[in-house]
């Protein structure tokens, strides 16, 4: 592959959308699905280790890292840093959003259960729909399809409906949870209707991680939760799994996909990242799992069926 430059000409942070994006169809189909599995292990990687490293340093730390591998791929790939300038103010709001994601989940991380962030975040798509319908041309959604996003929505929700009493931890940490799905979903609107929606998929991730990085670790400096943290094998192990098949590899994957396809139809396989996040939590944390699991996600499918098929 050659360094050829590969940014688009960015006129202004207002663009909205230059290029018609295709239809989910079974290729994006299968990548989603692959994403979704990956982000369903992710709450789990990052509780499992939670008393070694916290959370909020394992967000920093993975940041850190896999901004390098980007920047080294960026570079390579014909990026320089004059091109980061031309689309720094949408950059930085994407980034701000990506913080705000990671703290409010490592935050909540400290009260819920793996299992219910995994629900919470991925509310998302429902949140990243309503803003491109509004704001963004060419991403909006028929009826029909909105009654699949209702429906996926609803097998969410069974999915993870109490078998007992909350606690107010749990509570705490499951509005959290919400509020990193809300911030997700605002990097998607931001990115669909600025300019960089055509820059190159490193470039936006480079000023998530960037931006995610030098926020949150001073934050887990001064806290003193960088002090304490503990590089055990398996703390060792899993930022590695964070950076290079989260943090790099899937997130790639999904700016990629954003450049092609209509974001409202990719958001909406998001709904299968809970169900991944369940059974993972299940199988290896021994976290609860009820019936409702199983009667969720046949109604997920359904709705997914309906916004894509």
């Amino acid at each position: 592959m050659s360094n050829q430059r590969v940014v688009s000409n960015p006129h202004s942070d207002c663009i909205i959308g230059r290029a018609q994006r295709k239809t989910v169809d079974a290729t994006a189909a299968s990548l989603m699905l692959l994403f979704c599995l990956v982000l369903g292990f992710q709450q789990v990687a990052i509780k499992g280790v939670a008393e070694d490293i916290s959370p909020m340093v394992q967000m920093a730390l993975r940041s850190i890292m896999a901004v390098c591998l980007v920047g080294g791929l960026a570079y390579w790939r014909g990026i320089r840093w004059a091109d980061v300038g031309h689309h720094w103010s949408p950059g930085l709001l994407v980034g701000l959003g990506f913080a705000a994601e990671f703290a409010f989940i490592a935050w909540g991380l400290t009260y819920t259960l793996a299992s219910h962030m995994s629900v919470f975040l991925y509310t998302a798509p429902i949140f990243a729909a309503l803003g491109l319908h509004l704001w963004v041309p060419g991403e909006q959604l028929s009826i029909r399809q909105w009654w699949g996003v209702g429906l996926a929505f609803l097998g969410m929700v069974i999915a993870m409906a109490p078998s007992g009493a909350y606690s107010i931890e749990i509570v705490i940490g499951d509005a959290l949870g919400l509020l990193a799905g809300l911030s997700w979903a605002a990097t998607t609107v931001v990115i669909r209707r600025t300019s960089l929606s055509e820059a190159p998929a490193e470039l936006t991730l480079s000023y998530q991680l960037s931006v995610t990085a030098l926020l949150l670790l001073p934050v887990a400096a001064i806290s003193g939760q960088l002090m304490s943290a503990q590089f055990t094998p398996m703390a060792i192990a899993s930022l590695g799994f964070q950076t290079l098949i989260i943090s790099f590899a899937a997130l790639l994957l999904w700016f990629t996909l954003l450049r092609r396809y209509r974001a409202s139809q990719l958001g909406v396989f998001s709904f299968l990242a809970p169900l991944f996040g369940i059974l993972f939590g299940t199988l290896l944390l021994n976290e609860p799992l009820s019936i409702n699991f199983v009667i969720g996600g046949g109604v997920i499918l359904v709705g997914i069926i309906l916004v894509t098929r």
